[in-house]
């Protein structure tokens, strides 16, 4: 088994690597060329936890003081591109993608804002903004609203998972265990809501 840091740093590397998938599929989506297509999906992936870095006070941000995560970003852009064609023909992959992403992020950057002593409740903000903020910024640059500010349920399912963390990190059994529970609990919650179209009320 290996020791809760691993195990989240191993977490976080993945949401980096399938956001990164997410981002360039988008911009394929709108049609950019290469390098518009490779800010995008650098934008996707590192956005979130840019911020949620800044906010918490741990500077330099993650990607700049640690390469595999730059490593990661290039692995998912070269894997997209070179079989674009065929996950193109996926109609759900897009979305798939963006939902593991926001499940691993939630947790990886709820857990990392508790390691700096910060309140469970801004740490379950920390973990929606690690989750979302990189596709909000995505959505403005490729002239989309936001999925955030839509009725989707999105970022709500981050923050029922960020609060189901908490809850099962108190019980007797390890934090990865608590992690890929709650991972899973965000994932289905969100492909729940879209089959079944669940939606927070619109402000009319």
């Amino acid at each position: 088994m290996m020791s809760d840091f691993s195990y989240l740093y191993a977490l976080d590397l993945l949401g980096t690597f399938v956001f990164a998938i997410s981002g360039l599929l988008t911009a394929a989506e709108k049609r950019f060329d290469l390098f518009g297509a490779t800010v995008i999906a650098l934008v996707t992936a590192l956005g979130g936890g840019t911020i949620r870095d800044m906010l918490i006070g741990s500077l330099p941000v993650g990607w700049m003081s640690n390469l595999h995560y730059l490593y990661a970003v290039v692995a998912g852009i070269l894997l997209a591109w070179i079989f674009k064609k065929y996950v193109e023909r996926l109609r759900r992959t897009l979305f798939l993608f963006d939902t593991i992403g926001i499940g691993i992020f939630t947790i990886v950057g709820l857990q990392k804002t508790l390691n700096y002593e910060i309140s469970p409740i801004i740490a379950v903000i920390m973990g929606t903004t690690s989750a979302v903020f990189g596709g909000v910024v995505r959505d403005i640059l490729i002239g989309e609203v936001p999925l955030i500010f839509r009725k989707e349920i999105y970022a709500t399912a981050c923050l029922l998972g960020g609060l189901s963390y908490l809850l099962l990190s108190t019980l007797p059994w390890s934090r990865d265990w608590a992690a890929s529970i709650t991972v899973l609990l965000i994932i289905a919650i969100r492909l729940l809501a879209v089959r079944n179209k669940w939606s927070l009320p619109r402000v009319e």
